[in-house]
């Protein structure tokens, strides 16, 4: 089995990735599997999924010419497209990480990770996360996320490549978020 890493380059690209996504989010998973799998919060339109991918394009792990992985990347300019996003970015104004507000920097967001159930424990989540760096590292200062709490899977991975929490915050909906970094000046 070869898998590809690469920046998503096609309209089949982009809804591979609304088809994974689709079969992970809490609606279509049980109790049992949200717990020890993971899951993934927002669900994007294809406009808006092309649209982020025009601005910086997502990465995405291909197998038999399937989409089975991907990490997406938001800018800031999210902040003008995700209202239930404005927490997290409200976050970034008043975080201070090494002398400076995250907003201060030139940041690029996760904006979701997700790998097919078929795929897991085979390392694509962290060879997604690998091609997300050497594609984006070079304008980028660091890579920044919010992962739920209660998504225990996603945290420990998040950690074993190397994310660090920054923070922790509570929204309206009395949801905790954990704030993660990835701090890449010094792998330039």
């Amino acid at each position: 089995m070869q898998i590809q890493y690469t920046a998503a380059n096609s309209d089949d690209d982009l809804k591979g990735i609304l088809s994974l996504q689709a079969e992970n989010l809490p609606k279509t998973l049980s109790d049992d599997e949200i717990k020890s799998q993971g899951f993934v919060t927002l669900e994007h339109s294809f406009e808006l999924i092309k649209e982020m991918n025009e601005t910086e394009q997502h990465i995405i792990a291909k197998s038999d010419n399937n989409v089975i992985g991907y990490t997406l990347s938001m800018t800031k300019k999210a902040k003008l497209v995700f209202p239930i996003l404005y927490p997290m970015f409200d976050v970034f104004d008043k975080t201070v990480y090494n002398g400076k507000t995250i907003s201060e920097y030139n940041y690029i967001i996760v904006g979701q990770v997700c790998v097919s159930k078929k795929f897991r424990g085979l390392g694509v989540f962290d060879h997604c996360y690998e091609a997300y760096r050497n594609f984006h590292k070079n304008k980028y200062d660091f890579a920044i996320t919010e992962i739920a709490q209660s998504n225990l899977r996603s945290i420990n991975a998040h950690k074993r490549i190397g994310f660090s929490e920054l923070t922790r915050y509570t929204d309206s909906n009395n949801n905790t978020w954990i704030v993660v970094i990835w701090d890449w000046t010094n792998s330039r």
